[in-house]
């Protein structure tokens, strides 16, 4: 497999952080920090929840870096930190949302699902068809596509088996190709005449 640019850097960062380099901490943050706070968004569906997540990651991600000991596995070890920290604050938010008596009494907020069709909407068909796939699927094309995620290293990322990894990407495909290849149907003539003569 060929690596790219980034993940070698990101490799040589690793290694570097580990040993008590403080400016290569702050480097591999800068050079990680976008696709990461991309997948908490994935995850969350909220753009300050997401950031208040990374940040937490970013902490244990830190602590963490020393028991690494193979510095190309860092993308999908910091993903899976991503991953859990994300279905925690998911899980404190919703218990929060269900104790508030107030929440109920407030007007119901847009679902982030809408917000992101509408915004996909906006920018083509292949987004469209991207966004429109269930949660799971679409955070699996995006790692797979969008971040050049390897298959075994999405299955870390997200804590799941490769099969459901594979089988997610299936369906994920057949979905947006179906999406993307609606036939051209031709439209009924409601008069019952043929108008091609």
């Amino acid at each position: 497999m060929q690596r790219d640019s980034k993940r070698v850097l990101g490799e040589y960062l690793v290694i570097a952080a580990q040993t008590g380099d403080r400016k290569a901490c702050d480097q591999l943050a800068q050079l990680w920090q976008p696709a990461l706070l991309r997948h908490a968004l994935r995850l969350t569906g909220d753009g300050e929840l997401a950031r208040d997540t990374l940040q937490d990651a970013w902490i244990d991600i830190f602590r963490g870096l020393d028991g690494l000991a193979d510095a190309a596995a860092f993308p999908a070890w910091a993903y899976r930190i991503v991953t859990r920290k994300s279905a925690r604050s998911i899980r404190g938010l919703q218990r929060r949302r269900q104790t508030s008596a107030a929440l109920a009494a407030e007007p119901a907020r847009e679902n982030p699902g809408e917000r992101d069709a509408q915004s996909a909407a906006d920018r083509g068909p292949l987004a469209r068809a991207l966004a429109a796939l269930p949660h799971e699927q679409r955070t699996v094309m995006a790692l797979f596509h969008i971040d050049a995620f390897t298959v075994a290293e999405i299955s870390v990322a997200l804590g799941v088996p490769v099969g459901t990894i594979k089988t997610r990407l299936m369906h994920a495909r057949r979905k947006m190709r179906a999406a993307l290849e609606m036939p051209d149907t031709p439209t009924p003539n409601p008069g019952g005449r043929d108008d091609r003569k």
